[in-house]
This record gives structure tokens, sequence and C-alpha cells, in this order.
């Protein structure tokens, strides 16, 4: 006959060889089992799980409104594969699939409740990848320039007005594009890009409004252009600096108009878009160096957005490292727990020519090298490898833990002590937050931000 014990080490080895999370609950919502795969989805040892309220654990979407395992405690029926997200011990949303149904004893009485759940964050990942579909929670920075960014995004999107973005290469343009239009009404519609730059004038005119058969030599059959497949949607002009005059004249009419005329037609063809233009160049100087109409500029920079330089930028660094170690374990099903401080050093003294885009092609370059649990130096490009390479002004920050201290005080401070509107801002729930305050020996003010005393 099996003891009690040896009965509860038989579950949790069974339950460990699991791939999924598995937790058990007694009736006072108390969690009772924590498997390995717990562990590792939220990040919080079992020693600290069980005995906790699940709700304190995992801080889930639903656990406020819709807990899949109250609904089954109530209804008696299991809930298979509702989808919510969690926030795990880093202060990182993890999306996740739960199933859960009823524990009871040998007498048929129940004594509690089991839940499954499945990291969804390599599909989610890969979802998106195949979609194109990101939002503004998918563009990286903490830093004052971004978080102007990101406030007037939700606003600038339900605008519908056209929208210049302005930004060196590498800067997130196009990024930014994809969350102005999954942001904005037309959402559920197209968004089609085209990039200005790679095409020749005959080229490009035929790709952005389309042909009739017989337009010209080789046109066997009436193909759709670029406008009227955004029909409806969002249509990005990228690169739109470096088009010709005669083209420029052209998306001028459409702008104004609102009316597409493929080659070869007899007659125009209504078209209902919204436009997004995109460049690298500074277009008012091209405006007044008579290289750009400035009708059209005026027409395409309703709203105006400047991306900064990531060298501008510098203190989101270290949370685009983070970004890019997670986005590369989940496409290439590694586990790299991050970058040494030495690789932060010499990340956060870079000048990112590239920016961003320069950024992740070296974190990339990192995970095909690295065979460790760490990137380190020697992972990195050749040119990152010269000891003594300074190639840039870091404004005194050199390591992620002094950049994580500098980030909460300053965010804390922005907020006058409220730890709860820190903590929001800065994506993390205020447990979190209080935990890396005590650990970075932050000071508390004597008021928390609400007129109340500590």
């Amino acid at each position: 006959m099996i003891g009690n014990h040896d009965a509860v080490q038989q579950r949790d080895v069974i339950l460990d060889a699991l791939n999924e999370g598995v937790f058990t609950v007694g009736l006072d919502w108390c969690i009772t089992a924590f498997n390995h795969a717990a562990e590792r989805i939220t990040g919080i040892p079992r020693a600290d799980a069980l005995g906790k309220a699940c709700c304190d654990v995992f801080h889930a979407s639903i656990c406020e409104n819709a807990c899949a395992l109250r609904r089954t405690f109530e209804t008696g029926q299991p809930v298979v594969n509702a989808t919510a997200h969690i926030v795990n011990n880093q202060g990182h949303r993890v999306p996740i699939r739960i199933s859960t149904a009823i524990l009871k004893d040998s007498a048929g009485r129940v004594i509690g409740g089991v839940e499954s759940f499945q990291d969804l964050s390599q599909v989610e990942q890969l979802q998106k990848a195949l979609e194109s579909r990101y939002t503004f929670e998918d563009i990286v920075g903490r830093g004052n320039a971004m978080m102007q960014l990101f406030k007037l995004l939700p606003r600038i999107a339900e605008s519908g007005s056209t929208v210049l973005i302005e930004g060196a290469s590498g800067t997130g343009k196009e990024l930014f594009a994809r969350a102005i239009h999954n942001l904005s009404p037309r959402r559920e519609k197209r968004f089609v890009a085209v990039n200005c730059a790679a095409l020749p004038d005959a080229l490009l005119e035929s790709e952005l409004f389309g042909h009739k058969a017989g337009a010209f030599t080789d046109a066997r059959r009436d193909r759709v252009g670029r406008f009227e497949r955004a029909d409806g949607g969002t249509i990005l002009l990228d690169e739109i600096g470096d088009i010709s005059p005669a083209m420029q004249m052209r998306l001028l009419r459409v702008l104004q108009e609102r009316t597409i005329e493929p080659l070869g037609a007899a007659q125009a063809k209504p078209v209902d878009i919204r436009v997004l233009a995109a460049t690298n160049k500074d277009l008012a100087r091209l405006v007044r160096e008579g290289r750009f109409r400035e009708d059209l500029y005026y027409r395409i920079r309703v709203v105006h957005m400047v991306l900064p330089h990531l060298k501008e930028r510098r203190e989101d660094i270290p949370l685009l490292i983070e970004h890019f170690v997670l986005k590369f374990n989940r496409l290439q099903a590694k586990d790299i727990a991050g970058v040494s401080m030495d690789v932060v050093d010499r990340l956060m003294a870079h000048n990112f020519p590239g920016n961003v885009r320069e950024l992740e092609n070296i974190i990339e370059q990192a995970f095909v090298l690295c065979r460790g649990g760490v990137i380190e130096l020697q992972h990195l490009p050749s040119e990152f490898r010269v000891e003594g390479l300074v190639s840039g002004d870091s404004s005194g920050i050199r390591n992620l833990r002094a950049m994580e201290r500098h980030l909460i005080a300053e965010t804390l401070a922005i907020h006058k002590g409220n730890r709860k509107k820190a903590a929001a801002e800065l994506g993390i729930d205020a447990a979190t937050l209080y935990r890396k305050i005590i650990a970075h020996g932050i000071a508390i003010p004597d008021r928390d931000g609400r007129g109340r005393r500590r």
C-alpha cells in the first residue's frame, strides 16, 4: 500500500514530466501542487508558490473577473483551451492557453481544482511574424523620447489623418506604421507597404496604380496596384523622399482626389485609403532645395512623427537586448539566459549607426555563435571584441543593474513616489517593483504620491 508521502512524490514526478504547466488548489484557493513547467513559465520556484493564493502567483488577466477555475467550480464543467496572459516574476507578459477541471476524493467530494496552462509566446511570435500584426506594445522603449511617442500613438491611430514618419534607417519606421494601422479603425483591412526607393519610375507606377491588359508590351492581363489592394485599409509609402518629381505629381493627385488611374484605364477609380509616408531624409530640407514638392510635403505631413536614433535613447539598449534575447530564444528554440555585463558595457558604448536593426543583427549573430547559456564578448562581431573599444558616450551608465536602478528611480520621481502608477508605466506589478526598490536600495518617499504617509 502506498503511503500519503509516497503518493505525493509519485504525483510530483508525473506532473514534472509534463511540458505544460500544472498546478492544483484547495478549496481555500491556495496552491497545493506546482510542477516544473509551471516554474519555468512563471519564473517562480515551487517553494515560493506552494501555499500561496493562485492569484498572487499568476497575476493573470482573467483572475479578477473571469477566472476559469472559478467558473469550473461554479458550473462543474471543465474549461478547455481558454486564452489569457500572466505576468511572470520578471514583469514580462506571457500569453497562455488554459484548461481546468475539478478534483474529487474517493468519496466524490470536491476537494479542489486543477489547471494546466501552455506558454503561447513562441506561437504568438511566429503568428505575428506571419501576419505582420504589431501594436505599440511590441515597440520596446521606456526612455522619455519613446514614452512621448507611445502616448501619442493611439490618438494618431484613431484620427485617420495622413502621417509622415521621419527617422534614420533602422529606427523602426515600418513597425510604427504597422502599429498605427493595427490600432486604427481600419485594422480589419489590409496594411500594404511599398518601398518607393526600390523601383524605377515605370515599375513603381505600375506597382502603385496597376495596369490594364495591353497597356504596354508584356501586359497580358489586368494587374491590381497597391493602392487598390489597400482599399479600405492603410498604405505605407516607404522612402517617399526618393521618388521622382513626376511620381510626386501623381501621388499628389491621389491624395487630393482620392482616386487612382491604372495604366491604360479609361477612367479613374475611387479608393478609400489611409496614407502613411516614411523617409530617412530631411524632407523640409529637400523642399527648400526644390527637390521635393512643397504641396505634396504638406499633404503628407498632416501629422509628423520623428523617431529618435538609438544613440539618443541609450537607456533603452538593455531593454532591447533583453527583448531580442527573448525573441531569438523563441524563434530558434534556444534557452540563452542573457548577455554578460561586458557585452552590455560594450553595446552601451556603441553609437549604432544602424540603430535598432543593427542591434538586432548583433544579437542574432551572437545567437549563432553562442553555445552556452550567456552571450559573451567573443560572440559579438569582431569590431566589438577589440580591447578598450569605446565608440560613444554612454552617459555614465555602464551596466544593466545601474540602468535598471536609474530607470526605476526616475519613474518613481515622475509619479511622485506613487508605486502603482510607476509599476504600470514600467510594465511590472507593484509587488515586483517594491522588491526591486528594496534590492536597489532606492529611497522611498515619506508620502506615496497620493498625499498619504507611508
